[in-house]
This record gives structure tokens, sequence and C-alpha cells, in this order.
């Protein structure tokens, strides 16, 4: 696939491919209790506390999934070449774009500092060779890019909001553009997720030169910060949600 989601597709082979080497020789401003009727700011506790501060990116750093917090998978940080701007991705409808940039591993709306990471679920081998069944079980492993913002004041409830309304003004499809290229989302279909305060799911079917790819997007919002899981598999179709990295990141984030 062109755009950002091909990027994450060949950075998913290329550690996928490492894997299976490793196998076969053995990471709104406000808050006053006038507010408190806005849809935007649900939580209870808003009109008695001060305006949330945004985290530092080292403080929002150390909240994201690690290696020790999931066994079973490989996580890896985001390098520098791996990050895309949210200028660098726009949709054909402006309210699909949180949607776009949760697919593209970016913190949506008006975020202060993000943190990214990978988590590809290690396949499980027989025996100390693998198998060229073992080799393609590799490639189709499933890929999780983790995003993690942090928001000044309302901006994870707006931001939060913002996706609830991609998922149905988005329902039928959009286009996404990025890197020069056009990317037809076909259909976003909801799921069932509970994760944070208050957390959205969906089953994405992109049109890839006339086939479906089938990803998965989570998003999770608790307190000030917003965490998105983008899912996808070389083998074109991601079966389900990445329930062990969504419970990973929810327990780290208290």
């Amino acid at each position: 696939m062109r755009t950002p989601i091909r990027s994450a597709a060949v950075a998913a082979t290329a550690v996928s491919l490492a894997l299976l080497v490793t196998a076969c020789g053995s990471g709104e401003k406000g808050g006053d209790a006038k507010d408190a009727g806005r849809t935007a700011a649900p939580t209870a506790s808003a009109t008695s506390e001060p305006p949330a501060v945004a985290l530092t990116a080292a403080e929002l750093d150390k909240l994201i999934v690690e290696q020790a917090d999931l066994p079973g998978y490989q996580v890896q940080k985001a390098k520098a070449a791996d990050l895309v701007k949210s200028d660098a991705v726009s949709t054909d409808k402006p309210s699909c774009k949180p949607i776009a940039d949760g697919m593209s591993s970016v913190a949506a709306g008006a975020a202060a500092v993000s943190a990214q990471r990978k988590a590809i679920e290690v396949p499980k081998t027989e025996g100390a060779t693998g198998s060229p069944a073992d080799a393609l079980g590799a490639l189709s492993a499933p890929v999780t890019s983790v995003t993690l913002g942090s928001y000044e004041g309302q901006g994870a409830q707006e931001a939060f909001a913002s996706y609830k309304t991609a998922g149905t003004d988005c329902a039928g499809g959009f286009t996404l553009i990025g890197g020069g290229e056009k990317t037809k989302i076909t259909k976003l279909a909801p799921e069932t997720v509970s994760a944070g305060d208050e957390a959205l799911a969906w089953t994405i079917t992109t049109d890839m030169d006339g086939e479906p790819f089938v990803t998965k997007l989570v998003v999770l919002r608790k307190g000030n910060t917003l965490a998105s899981f983008s899912t996808l598999s070389l083998g074109g179709t991601v079966k389900a949600l990445p329930q062990a990295v969504i419970d990973a990141q929810a327990t780290k984030l208290g």
C-alpha cells in the first residue's frame, strides 16, 4: 500500500524478517463549573479540578508500552524516519482526518507532545528451525503501532470526540492522501472495546490495488492522554483487536 500505511508495512517486513532469522538460529482549556454540561468534557471531576496540563516528552515516554510490558511481542521505539507529521496526511472529507491520523501513527488534534512504539507479535514456531510456513507466518504477524498524545485542558476529550464524529461520518469510506498518493478507504465498521475512560474501535477496509486490505484501529482516552493503536498484517487481514497491547497500555496509563 502506498502512503504512510505502506511505510508501516515495509517496516513490519524488516522486523518480521529479523524475527525469523532469530527463530531459525535458536519493542481546551477550561474545566470550571459552567463547562460541566459540554459533551466534550465528560469527566465528573472537571468542575473541581484545575485545567489539565500536558506531560513533558520524558514523562509521556515513561507511560508508553515497552518490551517488559508485552511478553510474546517485540517492542521497538519508532525511528525518526518512521514518524509522520500531521500536515503530511489529509483526507477528501475533513471530518475523516482523525482516522487518517490514527492509521498513520499521528496524535490527533492539538497534542502538546507524543510518543510512538511498534509492537510486533512474535510467531510461535516448533523446534530450532522454521519451516516455509513459519516464514509466511512471521511475515504475516500483526504489527501494532502505538501512539500516545498528551494534551492541555480539554484537548484529549476534544480529540476523542473528533474520532467519534469521524466514525459516523466516514463509515462509508473516504480517501487518504499522503506522500503524493491517494488511498481509498472503503469501509469503517465499529468494533466493541472497553478501556480507559472511554474507547472506540473500528475494522478498516482499504482498497489496495483492487484487493481488500483489512486493518484495525483503536483509540482510548485516559484523563488528558489519548492512545491510538493501528494494527496491520502483511497477510492482508487483521482478524482481531490487539487486546494484549491495549490492556498493557491501559494498565500503564492507570
